[in-house]
């Protein structure tokens, strides 16, 4: 469905907000086909008729940066690309089949001008099956060093704005900016995916609202997303003013990836917060409906390349670095700590706790060096700055405080620094500590776990038996994503000075059959949980979330960035006025079950008396003498008699059946099998003693039963408070006639054998025993209560005592999942159904409101 709207950010990147030059060509077309080459470019939005692909299977991995390194040939002129071997996005292919292809879409660490840019996308097409970007160099720096790593890196590292010098505050420019961004990547996504058969994999924060843009074009892609940094919880999150936004982005993907269950938690909370959506799990797998659609959770951390890393221990040169370490530390123990240069790596409070160990331990001064490197930082501004200079400050005064001539307890190491020298630091060092005070992953504890294991090149470099056994020793901040899985490190608050320092003294003293237990530990689980298994399962959880992609009806609805789709039954489609109508016309012996609340009168109003024209529609309807029409709520009978009394021959069933009465003049019936009500003085002190602690809830009382409700309180805490009640009045219950459920924030106990569906069960045997058997039944509800009426008369038309079946219409509110074959769109188009209705059982009605005269006309 695409906007009209002149603020609809879909089309951001074809206005002149940022004056974004068109792609000089569309790339060569995917040839899905023998002899046939898709052109995607005239499909219309939704799903592409391209043929299937045969033949290999195709990834296509969608990032910021191309796993490509770029040099312009200053000699020739020529641009010259290599394949980035350290790249993850290379090392996941591991995880799959060599028939397997992988397409890249990303952009280059290079400007390409716009003259070349031509040639050089059709070169890395054919050379690397790399699709370039080529973002102009504004929309760049806005996009990545701006909203990226301005706004939102800091933002999903727990860094708020508060004031001008902590942070930069939201700025639209940039917004505006990623949304464009993201819609140049989706556009070189279009150009080389076959929708029907290829997966798109996206990676990380820099694209959360590409999958809105996929989406949009192709309703049944296969879409997954991993975030690679953490997931702030939602009391940060819910201060980004785009948060609605960035979170239907990644709900329009079939699959959403995280490092740790706490940053899944973290956005299941927004979800349910921002959204009012909940989750549940299904057969072990997170999965959170939107729309019709299951968008699947899964919480697994990267792990990392086994072979690279130990192709690069048996190079020459790192064995020639590791002798050279050792002979330059002589006689110390060597603690390291790899990171980058920027606030959230924790490095000026690392320094902290090593001047704390030397200070408490006079023993460790002489012996034990903390090598630190640090890497280029990845973006630029005055917190990057701020932190350099604290970090040499802080080495500084340890070095002069501690130091010797030949003895340095802090080296600082900041330069580019190869691969190879870095393995063989790891290889050397005794310890390793990372002290993030916020990292989404970090692979600095598993690279130092292989490095320890070795190979045969560094055994004979160190000097080591090939058989001897292998130790290490992590000291590893609680926040950082790989944590959870290294459950031998020694976990620390990297705020707590005291605690780290005490840390170290730990590993560094520790006997070696521990470390060695340690070491073993650490080595299966990052031995087996490697970059291929990573990726593999990532896949494999994909396809398994996509499986039902054409078993459902898909449509697009909503503007801009609200844009998602709704996935339903083929069999569920809209209730028309015309059909239901001719039906109506043809029948004669008609029963018509309606809901109140939802259906009759919005659940949003707050006035819940019905309108002058549902009061008419329903006297109307009511007494033409071919129709037994019900109001079934769960109401109470007080409200609903009054709330109706204008409609005599009007049936009702309040409080979902409990009392039932058949006209205005009948006396009201209570359901036989529930007539002890005792169990009521159980519940209702157990209720009360929830409502006292759960802020924002409390209790509804009616005749038969007693209902908690916990939409006033907070989201999290009232639905676990709903869950400890539903289990704590079920064991209370056991024995007594009565049922406990639990529904849309509430928690309700009524009597047994109480339902709307044995309602409209009841009301069409009585049809059936009078001798008018019904030829027409219509039902329309809006909640799961009402899903009992709709399966009921399903049931019920198909026993033997109804020999013809009628035509059934079980209508619910709302395009959602249901039992019911028919929806409407929301009350008002209830209200114009049964008008069309009323009009044709009474042509002329005396007692029609003018609106109704004039809806007359116009059918």
């Amino acid at each position: 469905m695409a906007s009209r709207s002149c603020a609809n950010f879909l089309h951001l990147a074809s206005g002149n907000l940022l004056d974004i030059p068109q792609t000089p060509r569309a790339l060569p077309r995917v040839m899905t086909v023998p002899g046939i080459i898709s052109d995607l470019d005239d499909s219309n939005d939704g799903d592409s008729d391209v043929g299937s692909s045969i033949g290999r299977e195709r990834k296509i991995i969608v990032a910021n940066m191309l796993p490509l390194h770029a040099r312009k040939d200053s000699e020739s002129g020529k641009w010259c690309f290599t394949l980035d071997k350290d790249s993850l996005l290379l090392h996941l292919k591991d995880g799959f089949s060599s028939e397997t292809e992988f397409i890249y879409v990303g952009s280059l660490k290079a400007d390409v001008d716009t003259s070349e840019q031509e040639e050089v996308a059709q070169q890395l097409l054919e050379d690397f099956n790399c699709v370039p970007t080529f973002l102009p160099h504004d929309l760049q720096r806005k996009f990545y060093l701006g909203f990226c790593k301005q706004q939102l890196w800091p933002l999903f590292h727990y860094m708020l704005p508060v004031c001008p010098d902590h942070g930069d505050r939201f700025d639209r420019s940039l917004w505006q900016a990623y949304v464009s961004a993201n819609k140049i990547f989706s556009d070189k996504v279009i150009e080389v995916i076959n929708p029907e058969d290829d997966c798109v994999w996206v990676q990380d924060y820099h694209l959360m609202v590409l999958p809105t843009f996929l989406r949009k074009r192709y309703n049944r892609v296969k879409l997954g997303f991993f975030l690679h940094s953490p997931f702030p919880s939602s009391e940060i999150y819910r201060t980004l003013p785009v948060r609605d936004e960035l979170l239907r982005g990644l709900l329009n993907c079939d699959l959403i990836g995280f490092q740790t269950f706490d940053y899944a938690r973290h956005f299941l909370s927004c979800c349910s917060r921002m959204l009012g959506l909940d989750y549940e799990s299904k057969r072990g797998h997170i999965g959170l409906d939107y729309f019709g659609r299951t968008v699947y959770i899964k919480i697994l951390p990267v792990g990392i390349h086994m072979g690279r890393l130990e192709s690069v221990l048996n190079l020459p040169s790192t064995s020639a670095k590791v002798k050279e370490i050792k002979d330059h530390f002589n006689g110390k123990k060597i603690i390291l700590g790899i990171d980058d240069m920027d606030i959230f790596k924790g490095i000026s409070l690392k320094l902290m706790a090593m001047e704390h160990l030397l200070q408490q331990h006079p023993k460790f001064r002489g012996k034990v060096v903390l090598v630190q490197i640090v890497n280029p930082a990845r973006g630029s501004g005055k917190d990057v700055e701020e932190a350099r200079n604290e970090t040499y400050s802080t080495a500084r005064r340890i070095n002069e405080a501690y130091g010797t001539p030949d003895y340095e307890p802090v080296v600082l190491i900041d330069r580019p620094v190869p691969r190879y020298e870095k393995s063989a630091y790891y290889a050397a060092a005794e310890c390793c500590i990372v002290n993030a005070v916020r990292d989404g992953m970090n692979l600095v504890p598993y690279k130092y776990i292989v490095c320890r294991q070795g190979t045969f090149q560094m055994d004979k470099a160190m000097g080591v038996k090939s058989d001897a056994p292998r130790t290490s020793m992590l000291v590893v901040s609680e926040f950082i994503g790989c944590s959870p899985s290294l459950s031998g490190a020694i976990r620390v608050n990297p705020w707590d000075i005291d605690a780290v320092a005490d840390a170290l003294s730990s590993a560094i003293t520790m006997n070696d059959p521990e470390k060695q237990l340690r070491h073993e530990k650490h080595y299966r689980y990052v031995s087996t949980h490697d970059v291929a298994y990573w990726a593999r399962s990532f896949m494999q959880d994909l396809e398994r979330a996509c499986q039902d992609h054409y078993s459902k009806r898909c449509w697009g609805i909503g503007w801009g960035l609200a844009f998602r789709v709704v996935s339903l039954s083929p069999s569920f489609r809209r209730l028309s006025v015309d059909h239901i109508v001719s039906a109506y016309k043809r029948t004669n012996r008609r029963a018509i079950f309606l809901d109140y609340d939802g259906t009759l009168v919005p659940q949003t109003s707050i006035i819940k008396t019905p309108s002058p024209e549902v009061i008419s529609v329903l006297r109307t309807l009511s007494s033409d003498p071919n129709n037994t029409v019900f109001i079934v709520s769960g109401r109470g009978r007080s409200s609903l008699s009054e709330w109706l009394d204008p409609c005599e021959a009007l049936g009702i069933a309040a409080e979902h059946g409990y009392f039932i009465r058949w006209d205005k003049n009948s006396e009201w019936e209570i359901t036989s099998v529930a007539a002890d009500l005792d169990w009521k003085n159980i519940v209702e002190p157990v209720m009360r003693l929830y409502t006292e602690a759960t802020d924002g809830s409390n209790i509804e009382v009616k005749e038969s039963a007693l209902v908690w409700h916990h939409q006033d309180a907070d989201p999290d805490f009232g639905s676990c408070q709903a869950k400890e009640l539903l289990d704590h009045l079920e064991n209370v219950l056991a024995n007594e006639p009565a049922v406990v459920k639990r529904g849309q924030h509430i928690v309700e106990v009524k009597p047994q054998g109480v339902s709307k569906g044995l309602v409209a069960k009841k009301v069409l045997l009585r049809k059936v025993e009078s001798g008018r058997r019904p030829d027409f039944v219509m039902c329309i509800g809006d909640d799961r209560s009402d899903e009992d009426m709709f399966e009921s008369i399903l049931s019920t038309v198909s026993s033997p005592s109804l020999p013809e079946a009628p035509e059934i219409f079980a209508c619910t509110v709302g395009r959602k999942p249901s039992k019911a074959k028919y929806y409407l769109d929301d009350t008002g188009d209830v209200v114009k159904l049964l008008q069309g209705l009323a009009t044709a059982s009474n042509p002329k009605p005396k007692h029609l409101t003018h609106s109704q005269v004039s809806f007359e006309s116009a059918i």
